[in-house]
């Protein structure tokens, strides 16, 4: 329950409806607690918060704290946000998780420098909280805090890290997670930092180079997200790789290849493309269609006529918007 010495507001200040729930609050039993901080929350008065924040701060019950993490969440004032801040630091991981949660949902941007306050936490759990609710608001000035962190020694730290920069889209951004995306231990953030260079521009020629780096990379998940970039890109210096990857061992990491080729927009990929229209799996006959249709190729329609006839009925529409981009119309 919570110690009424250690009440950080005066009870005085509240609306009435307000104050005839703090005996609840003060009761001994935790669920008739939590349900009087619920029923403060739904006054959806700023001043009924203070309670709901001395509850979060010192009730006994990691429940009741627990909710009042939860609650305060719809609400974004400073005070709000720092006393969330602190909670992500609680002895019981459901306080902890349930503050980052809420921290994460913040849309004020003037809550930023408040959470910039506790991104060099030395608890990784804390700082990677931030760095998610920071990668919410877009934030500028989290960019030096989420470079640093690129080197921190847990993961979860530099995958968010990853994911603020990915938000950002700050130019000064791509080496370090060109450097991420080619050498990070973790496959997982190795892929995030792939997708998260995907702002780049196609003529920077450090960022292909590390796309096409990663499209070699023993995970396949990375191949995938690297072909996917590369398209997005529209790195034509990649085309060769790409159609490389078109004999990838995994499906997914193909089809993306097959997509990409398709953006480049390139006519060296036709032939390469067309074979993919007698593939086993109705994805890929289907994505390479697609892409042949950007390749606008006139010398593909008898490949693309024939393969009308294929026994998947989204091959069969795919061929015959492809047809009608080359120009051919569809039977």
């Amino acid at each position: 329950m919570t110690d009424p010495t250690i009440l950080t507001y005066d009870p005085q200040t509240l609306a009435p409806e307000a104050a005839a729930l703090l005996p609840r609050l003060a009761d001994a039993d935790a669920a008739v607690r939590r349900i009087a901080l619920l029923e403060l929350a739904d006054l959806e008065d700023p001043d009924a918060l203070q309670p709901i924040v001395a509850a979060l701060k010192h009730d006994a019950s990691a429940d009741v704290r627990s909710e009042a993490a939860r609650v305060l969440g719809a609400w974004e004032q400073r005070e709000i946000v720092a006393a969330l801040c602190e909670a992500l630091t609680d002895a019981q991981r459901d306080v902890r998780e349930a503050a980052a949660s809420s921290l994460s949902a913040l849309k004020a941007a003037s809550s930023g420098d408040v959470l910039c306050g506790w991104v060099d936490h030395p608890e990784p759990f804390v700082q990677a909280a931030i760095l998610r609710a920071l990668r919410e608001l877009r934030y500028a000035d989290a960019f030096s805090a989420a470079v640093r962190a690129l080197d921190h020694d847990d993961s979860g730290v530099r995958i968010e890290a990853v994911g603020v920069l990915g938000w950002l889209k700050d130019a000064r951004a791509l080496v370090p997670l060109a450097r991420v995306a080619t050498r990070d231990a973790s496959a997982e953030i190795r892929r995030a930092a792939v997708g998260a260079l995907g702002f780049a521009s196609a003529d920077d020629a450090a960022i292909p180079d590390a796309l096409l780096h990663a499209l070699a990379d023993p995970a396949w998940q990375v191949r995938e997200e690297a072909a996917t970039t590369l398209g997005k890109l529209r790195a034509h210096s990649a085309r060769d790789a790409l159609i490389a990857a078109l004999g990838d061992d995994y499906w997914q990491v193909r089809l993306r290849a097959a997509r990409a080729l398709g953006q480049l927009g390139d006519r060296a990929a036709a032939q390469a493309l067309i074979a993919l229209l007698s593939h086993a799996i109705s994805n890929l006959r289907k994505e390479a269609a697609l892409a042949l249709g950007e390749l606008r190729d006139p010398s593909t329609l008898a490949a693309l006529e024939h393969a009308l006839d294929d026994a998947d009925p989204e091959v069969r529409k795919a061929v015959r918007i492809a047809l009608q981009q080359i120009g051919a119309g569809a039977r």
